[in-house]
C-alpha cells in the first residue's frame, strides 16, 4: 500500500540548507571591486550566484562594470574563499 505522497528527499541538495555568499569584496592592489548576489531566480535546489567584477574608482566605490557571471553556489563559495585568502577585503559600504 503507498500513501501517496511523495518522496521529499528525491530533490533534495545539500547546498539549500547554505545561504549563497553575498556582498561586496575589494582589492586594493589591482583596484577591483566584486559583488556577489543571489539569483533571485534560482530554485532552492540548484541556488545560483552572480558576480560583477567592477574597475574601483579612487574612492574605493565602483566606476565601471568589467565583468558579470553567473555561478553554481559550490563555484561563488570558491572564488569568495580564494579571493579572501588572496588579500580580497570585505566591504561593508552599500553602494547604490
Amino acid at each position: 500500500m503507498t500513501s501517496g505522497v511523495a518522496n521529499v528527499w528525491t530533490n533534495f541538495y545539500r547546498s539549500s540548507l547554505i545561504d549563497p555568499p553575498t556582498g561586496w569584496l575589494f582589492n586594493q592592489k589591482s583596484g577591483l571591486l566584486i559583488f556577489f548576489e543571489s539569483y533571485k531566480k534560482s530554485v532552492s535546489y540548484n541556488l545560483k550566484v552572480y558576480t560583477y567584477l567592477f574597475y574601483a574608482n579612487e574612492l574605493g566605490e565602483p566606476a565601471q562594470l568589467k565583468k558579470s557571471r553567473l555561478h553554481s553556489i559550490e563555484c561563488a563559495y570558491e572564488t569568495w574563499n580564494e579571493l579572501i585568502s588572496g588579500g580580497w577585503q570585505i566591504v561593508t559600504n552599500k553602494f547604490q
